[in-house]
């Protein structure tokens, strides 16, 4: 009897172990900006990357304005298509958005908008995961690469301290 306890809690441990967060996320997913999706209501942050925001401006090779956010955002959702996303967890950010690497057919999403010039390697985060990709694309002058743009993260601190996004873009 005894022993018959301790294998079943034996075999119990290790499932009470593993991390709720561990469980792929999968299904249907919405996009939300350049680095956000939303799969069955719930929002994930694709992990170590930064996208410009929604309305943030960049420069493009004429030097004429455009909505690189929106563009990052619009470009990402093209290349999901309605596909199947499959979200792997990582972290809970301070939105209490899921913080996630996440692919849809194989790809990896965070290095695919990377890759196009439509987001940034974030190191802070991502420890350089996403430098090769970045470097491609700057290489290639592909997405921001073709003009000018401001990072993400002093945009949105430029908005904190009250710019208009307009004052806080290229």
């Amino acid at each position: 009897m005894i022993r018959q306890t301790l294998f079943a809690v034996a075999m119990i441990l290790p499932a009470l172990a593993t991390p709720l967060h561990a469980q792929p996320l999968t299904g249907q997913a919405s996009v939300i900006d350049g680095d956000t999706i939303e799969i069955h209501r719930q929002r994930i942050r694709l992990s170590g990357i930064d996208a410009p925001e929604t309305d943030q401006l960049c420069r493009g090779d004429d030097s004429l304005p455009y909505r690189c956010g929106a563009k990052a955002a619009n470009e990402l959702d093209r290349f999901i298509a309605g596909r199947p996303v499959s979200c792997e967890q990582v972290d809970v950010d301070r939105y209490k958005r899921v913080v996630a690497f996440c692919s849809v057919g194989g790809v990896d999403l965070g290095e695919w908008v990377v890759r196009h010039g439509l987001a940034f390697d974030w190191p802070r985060y991502s420890r350089g995961k996403y430098a090769a990709a970045q470097g491609e694309a700057k290489n290639a002058e592909r997405g921001v690469w073709r003009g000018s743009y401001v990072q993400p993260w002093d945009y949105r601190a430029c908005r904190r301290d009250g710019g208009r996004p307009s004052d806080c873009s290229e």
